[in-house]
């Protein structure tokens, strides 16, 4: 795709770049944004980089914040010794809105994968380890996938010794489906029926 701007391409390249995003639709974006008030390009900008300035981890449960630590864990109605581990902030989303869970989370940030570079390492996992000290029940809700069972068993390995209790949500999620498209009713079935980890 070649155009009489380099401009128009590099943005049409940056925003290709974003998730699901192809050329095509990136084309589509460009060109509504150069039709839009500046007002609206200049807020749209500056609330970039405030997302980039403003939002972090939060350095308890690793959600994006922007406070810390998060407004979930600083909630005192929150069951601190219940977490519930997921992999992404958007799983959090996900379950909140069920508006039934009342514990906390741990976001891992990703499951172990060695063919795409995910180690161990990378991953929020010795700071799970950490917080399992004080909690009297973990629930994993990782999506259901090879990954995801593979970090679940080597979580669960490392806290073997440990005298808390290990759960899984129920298997209600058909396999291959990400927790954060799954529906309120199903999402809520899985964390109520969630099983013992043996």
């Amino acid at each position: 795709m070649k155009f009489t701007s380099p401009t128009i391409e590099q943005m049409i390249e940056i925003l290709s770049a974003l998730p699901t995003i192809g050329k095509k639709s990136a084309l589509r974006l460009t060109l509504f944004l150069l039709r839009q008030p500046d007002e609206f390009v200049q807020k749209f900008a500056e609330t970039l980089l405030k997302l980039k300035e403003n939002v972090k981890f939060c350095s308890i449960c690793f959600n994006f914040t922007e406070t810390d630590p998060c407004p979930i864990c600083s909630d005192d109605g929150r069951q601190k010794d219940l977490i519930c581990v997921v992999e992404n902030p958007d799983d959090v989303l996900a379950i909140e809105k069920t508006n039934q869970y009342k514990g906390v989370y741990h976001v891992l940030h990703g499951t172990i994968n060695h063919l795409n570079g995910i180690s161990i390492s990378k991953l929020k996992i010795n700071e799970l380890v950490e917080r399992a000290k004080k909690a009297k029940e973990i629930i994993f809700a990782l999506n259901p996938s090879v990954e995801s069972e593979v970090t679940t068993h080597y979580i669960v390995n490392l806290l073997k010794d440990f005298p808390v209790k290990l759960t899984r949500i129920a298997r209600g999620l058909p396999v291959g489906i990400e927790i954060q498209y799954a529906d309120d009713a199903t999402l809520l079935n899985a964390i109520e029926n969630r099983t013992e980890i043996k």
